[in-house]
């Protein structure tokens, strides 16, 4: 069905979230969702109505149910400064290289309704930092709190395409996309003419479930919004994950369209980890501007 979002038509599905909550979901009705799971993570975390680029909107957004497949590989450092805009720096935790995730999301029950996902991301130093950036890295990965700077987020609907250009101004398009975590990981993206992108492939690893909110984190994404730099942070609750340092068996197909060009260009080489998250809950929330004295070049 058609709705309207930041002054656009959109189509989402009929009876799904969106077209029953409008982003505001009765968190009791979402609970009896069996798809859904547990959901006590977001009842310590309330709504509320802000303004935003597109009008008044609820936020923050919910994603009960998602998994994803993360590849973060070394690039030159010098590739890496040249892609950034200015005065954003990548983390150099090597010397001469630089961070760059490649990551695929299966988001199946959200807010939203289902879509899919993929970012190409420079992880860069945190505003404000001092300090090494080797000493960055290692709290940032005791925190599992890192800061990224993303250059390409294409998704598979509408309105997850209209909500990230018009609300966020993140460098988002249509396309399809693929995520499969079962007796193999693997994971794809097409070009918009549908001809292959990215394949990855990786065997099926080992999976930890722990209990709710005993692994929390956040990513935290630097970006400009109407030329002032601006925070996005993504909290997540994870509930079944692997990770594999240096992973064996793991095959990146590039194929020649716009996020093959663009790992080409970043010159991404060594694969460092493997992260595969089987189940997880997601808190995305609105931009907050950055300090001028956060941005200043160091």
């Amino acid at each position: 069905m058609d709705v309207e979002f930041g002054g656009q038509t959109v189509q989402v599905p009929k009876g799904g979230y969106y077209d029953r909550f409008r982003s505001n979901p009765d968190l009791d009705v979402v609970a009896r969702d069996p798809a859904a799971g547990n959901i006590d993570f977001f009842r310590r975390i309330p709504k509320q109505k802000v303004s935003s680029r597109v009008g008044p909107v609820w936020a923050p957004n919910f994603y009960y149910r998602s998994s994803s497949v993360q590849l973060l590989m070394t690039a030159p450092i010098d590739r890496l400064a040249a892609a950034l805009p200015a005065p954003l720096e990548p983390l150099r935790p090597l010397p001469a290289q630089g961070l760059v995730a490649l990551t695929f999301f299966s988001y199946s029950v959200c807010d939203n309704d289902p879509y899919d996902e993929v970012s190409i991301a420079v992880v860069v130093r945190r505003p404000g930092a001092k300090g090494s950036h080797l000493g960055q890295l290692l709290g940032d990965i005791r925190r599992r709190n890192f800061f990224a700077h993303v250059l390409a987020l294409p998704v598979t609907t509408e309105i997850a395409w209209t909500r990230g250009v018009q609300g966020y101004q993140l460098p988002k398009w249509l396309t399809p996309i693929t995520v499969d975590i079962a007796n193999e990981v693997r994971a794809s993206i097409a070009a918009t003419d549908g001809s292959p992108d990215l394949v990855l492939r990786a065997p099926a690893p080992a999976f930890k479930d722990v209990p709710s909110q005993s692994r929390l984190g956040a990513n935290t994404m630097i970006h400009q919004v109407d030329g002032q730099w601006s925070q996005t942070v993504v909290q997540s609750n994870t509930l079944s994950y692997s990770q594999k340092l240096f992973p064996k068996g793991v095959t990146l197909s590039r194929h020649g369209g716009p996020m093959s060009d663009l790992l080409n260009g970043l010159g991404v080489s060594a694969m460092l980890r493997l992260d595969v998250v089987r189940d997880a809950q997601l808190v995305l929330n609105m931009p907050t501007p950055l300090k001028g004295s956060d941005m200043r070049g160091r």
